[in-house]
């Protein structure tokens, strides 16, 4: 979707540059319009991971906020600090300890500290990833599962795990759910055991059972 632009219209963001689907309401199964590449938009309502954007028309639609692409609004004050939410530094510096971790597990499973169940349980949950191109970089943040994208300056959201959601709005049951069963769950306690059968043997204790006893 493309609009055209009006004067007195400041946007606030752009659409991402391979362009992004847009909804009438902050549902993923409502039907979807395609919004245009570096489309410009002002971002004018927050509800958890979506967004609410005015188009240069006059038309709005709800959106993935996280993956909106913030317009400079002037430059910052000199030598003033970046905000914690768009600094790189404190995201680099988790990385960086995750990374670290995971060589200290690979290096004691290497020398014999650890064994395959010791370095699954060490390593559990850890995740990671980076990619550096020159100034460019792409870090993926754990804590709100998404990649996100810097030029050493700004972080900007690239990619997202999930789907855009509302706090306090529970997912949709499972349709490939019998209804009426609830779903199969383990209970913690302790585990099931497989105890072999006791064979069978002669008891001589007695006479055998043809014997004529009188």
């Amino acid at each position: 979707m493309t609009t055209p632009s009006t004067p007195g219209f400041r946007p606030t963001h752009v659409v991402p540059g391979d362009g992004m689907p847009a909804w009438e309401a902050p549902d993923p199964a409502g039907p979807t319009v395609g919004l245009d590449p570096l489309l410009p938009v002002r971002l004018v309502e927050r509800r958890g991971d979506w967004g609410r954007v005015l188009c240069s028309n006059g038309w709005s639609a709800w959106v993935d906020g996280r993956l909106l692409v913030a317009v400079p609004q002037g430059p910052p004050a000199p030598e003033a600090p970046l905000a914690r939410t768009v600094d790189p530094r404190p995201l680099l510096i988790r990385a960086e300890e995750a990374l670290a971790g995971y060589r200290a597990a690979v290096e004691a499973l290497a020398d014999g500290r650890l064994d395959g169940e010791g370095f699954r349980v060490r390593t559990r949950g850890l995740r990671v990833g980076l990619v550096v191109d020159g100034e460019s970089l792409w870090l993926y943040d754990s804590d709100h599962g998404r990649w996100v994208y810097t030029d050493g300056t700004r972080l900007h959201t690239y990619a997202a795990d999930d789907p855009p959601r509302v706090p306090g709005v529970s997912e949709a049951p499972d349709a490939s759910a019998s209804p009426g069963h609830a779903p199969t769950r383990v209970v913690p306690g302790e585990p099931t055991r497989a105890v072999p059968a006791e064979p069978t043997r002669v008891v001589s204790s007695g006479p055998p059972p043809d014997r004529d006893v009188r």
